[in-house]
This record gives C-alpha cells, structure tokens and sequence, in this order.
C-alpha cells in the first residue's frame, strides 16, 4: 500500500508542472486563439488580389487623422487586419488604387528576399514599427496602419512575410501570435 501510494506521490509531483503550462504546450495563447484567429495559425498564402471596393459602414481608424478602416468582422475579432484560421484575409480589400499605400517609389530598397509564407518564420529581434528587423533584414510599417501593431513584441514576436497583390512596394506581416498584421516596407539590409 505505502508503494502505491509512494509511485502516485512522485507521479503527481512530476506531473504538476505540465498542468500548469495550459493548453497548447508552450505557455498560454492569447484570447483571440479560440475565436478562429491567431493562436500560432500560419496562413498557407497571402491573400487574392482585392475585387471590389471598400464595404460600406467603415469606422474611424484608431490613430485618428480621418482614415478609415473596417470595425471587427464579428464579435471577439479584433477591429484590425487578420486572418482566419480558414486562411480568409480579412480586412484586404482596399484595392489597387488605395491612396494610404501609395508610394512613388515602390521597391526603392529593393525587393526582400528571406522567403514568404508559412515555411518561413521569423523573430522580430528589435526596434518598433517605424524600423524593425529580424535575420538582418530592415522593414518599416506603414503609417496607416500604425495602430495595428501597437500591441506587438518587437523583441520576440514571430512573422511571416508574404506579397501584397495589390499595393506596390508593400508586403504583408502576419504576426503568428496575434493573427494579425500589418502593410510593411523592405528598407534593405
């Protein structure tokens, strides 16, 4: 008896530790994981280029400055640019012709080449949204879309980088924690 109950003393005292990681392995994953977005999702590839115009009932951008973006697509997303666990891209449908990605210069750093899509994960290591870099690679996000990162990591946040189809010069960050992301510009290495 005082076997058995010695080997379901040390079995629990092992095993104490797993309990407390939570679900998923790792440490916990943020809310938006069991809503259908961002928990480590990758897209599988970016979006399709944008078909129709901006849907009616847009809300102010949270930064101010009279720019408009879309509220949340439902309840528990956020009111920013992510992406469904289905790989839906929400948020993407500005169009060619959007003034806030314009640029009169696209690709003036040149064009990145560290690889795009899920098979290419990458650690922010350092700066913030108006310069950030990972592997030796410099981007910048677009002022537009400012506030859509104001809740990244920028010292250990993973991204993937994938092609806008639609605006030139810019490409797209997902960041995996989040399932959200954000217009960026390549400024070299």
């Amino acid at each position: 008896m005082h076997k058995i109950l010695g080997t379901l003393a040390v079995l629990l005292i092992v095993s104490y530790p797993a309990f407390g990681q939570g679900r998923g392995g790792g440490g916990a994953r943020p809310s938006g994981g069991i809503h259908g977005f961002g928990g480590g999702h990758i897209p599988a590839q970016g979006p399709s280029p944008a078909e129709i115009a901006p849907r009616a009932g847009s809300v102010d951008h949270p930064h101010g400055g009279g720019a408009e973006h879309h509220g949340p697509d439902m309840a528990g997303h956020p009111a920013a640019p992510h992406v469904h666990h289905d790989d839906h891209w929400v948020g993407h449908d500005s169009g060619r012709n959007d003034p806030h990605y314009h640029l009169d210069h696209p690709f003036e750093h040149g064009r990145f080449g560290g690889g795009f899509g899920r098979g290419h994960v990458f650690r922010l290591e350092g700066g913030g949204r108006d310069r950030f870099w990972f592997n030796g690679f410099y981007f910048g996000v677009a002022p537009y879309d400012y506030a859509f990162c104001n809740d990244w990591l920028w010292n250990r946040d993973q991204v993937v980088i994938y092609e806008d189809p639609d605006h030139d010069g810019w490409y797209l960050a997902y960041n995996t924690r989040l399932g959200t992301y954000v217009h960026v510009q390549y400024l070299g290495t």
